[in-house]
């Protein structure tokens, strides 16, 4: 089998865990697998090398970053192919450049246009272990560019499809994932697979095990991912397509999102293109926008309400205060006290009155529910935060998701 292995920052964090992230290779080399492994840097090391620059220059030049970020990769690629030849693996280290990356030139969150791997797949074939830098490519002027925070995931699946693996392995410090946050429900069960839409799901709703752009790329290729852990030997969770052929759960699991804010611009004259008035301007301030609702209009006005990022808030008033002047609106409110809750599953596509159970359950818990947002196998609430944990704990319950103890 041809497996590609994925490290993040935690599994290559010391030379002890180099070491035992050695043996998890060599262990799998033994099984008689091909592999190729992709890795991050240190963890906190990206942080160190930003720090430094922005004593040097807070505005530095975009290429220069993406040179000085990317060093922290290889400081891991190369003390872990050292380690690997110490056991007697064979094993070279991979710039991405080296490792065949091609990427666009936008610098800090590039865009692989292709990897091409054909010297990789040959010492896979002969059981040497390539260890690439992941994050990271080369444009087509020799520039080192990077991929944005989490693109190492995103390296290892694009790796993974390139070399035509059977699968990415992508080792962590959680052992898979979980119907909801166990910290909140202890009786929160791993899950042995899950789709790929309904990882996405739990991706934008901030679960940062794994990165969305890796997972979209893995169900376009329909490259299969196993998330594990590089601390315990234990079956992680698999994520690929939808199985057809057996009877889903009503929801998959319970999602949250804690850093939400909430804006309102109220008493817009209801007319052709105010929406395009309002989230163009937010959109030029990069400012992402979630849940939207407009309200029906009456005697010619209407209010329009969405969330934010909660670190947007502040930009986010003061650009609508602007907005209310010009579209002669009557006023902006906004509230940075709330939180998302959401429940996923591609079941509900075969499961009547999912929502309507949902919003049963948060009534009976008097959780007054602000703002409502659906998708084929999603709804979202927008609620108070300080409801968060009894909200996903009744859910959790209701759902039959709880593990008896």
């Amino acid at each position: 089998m041809r497996v590609v292995h994925k490290y993040g920052g935690t599994s290559v964090g010391s030379l002890e865990r180099i070491r035992e992230t050695a043996k998890l290779i060599q262990a799998d080399l033994a099984r008689g697998n091909e592999i190729a492994v992709v890795v991050s840097a240190m963890s906190g090391e990206t942080n160190r090398l930003i720090a430094m620059a922005n004593e040097i220059d807070g505005e530095a030049p975009a290429r220069e970053m993406d040179a000085l970020v990317s060093t922290g990769e290889q400081v891991s690629a190369a003390l872990l192919s050292m380690e690997l030849n110490r056991l007697g693996v064979t094993a070279y280290s991979y710039s991405g450049s080296q490792a065949g990356f091609r990427t666009d030139s936008s610098h800090a969150r590039a865009r692989i246009k292709g990897v091409e791997s054909e010297h990789l797949i040959r010492h896979m074939q002969v059981g040497e272990v390539p260890v690439i830098t992941g994050f990271q490519g080369s444009d087509e002027h020799g520039n080192t560019t990077t991929l944005g925070r989490g693109g190492s995931d995103t390296s290892a699946v694009a790796l993974a499809i390139a070399v035509q693996a059977d699968i990415c392995d992508i080792y962590t410090d959680v052992n898979g994932i979980y119907t909801t946050d166990p910290r909140i429900v202890p009786q929160a069960s791993k899950l042995q697979e899950i789709s790929y839409e309904e990882m996405l799901e739990f991706a934008s709703l901030g679960a940062k095990v794994l990165q969305t752009r890796s997972v979209e790329l893995a169900m376009r290729f329909n490259m299969p991912i196993h998330l594990r852990s590089s601390f315990e030997d234990m079956t992680g969770t698999i994520v690929n397509g939808e199985d057809t052929g057996m009877e889903r759960a009503e929801i998959t699991g319970v999602a949250y999102h804690r850093d939400e804010a909430k804006v309102t611009i109220q008493g817009i004259p209801d007319q052709p293109g105010i929406a395009a008035c309002i989230f163009g301007p937010v959109a030029d301030a990069d400012i992402n926008v979630d849940v939207i609702v407009q309200n029906v209009s009456e005697h010619g006005l209407t209010d329009m309400t969405f969330t934010v990022p909660r670190s947007d808030y502040a930009a986010t008033m003061s650009l609508l205060e602007k907005l209310c002047v010009e579209m002669k609106a009557e006023k902006v409110k906004g509230d940075d006290t709330v939180a998302k809750v959401s429940i996923i599953g591609v079941g509900m596509r075969s499961h009547a009155g999912v929502a309507r159970k949902m919003f049963d359950v948060l009534a009976g818990e008097n959780i007054n529910i602000q703002m409502i947002t659906t998708s084929e196998i999603k709804v979202t609430v927008v609620l108070e935060e300080k409801y968060i944990e009894l909200a996903v704990r009744s859910l959790h319950t209701a759902f039959g998701l709880d593990v008896e103890e």
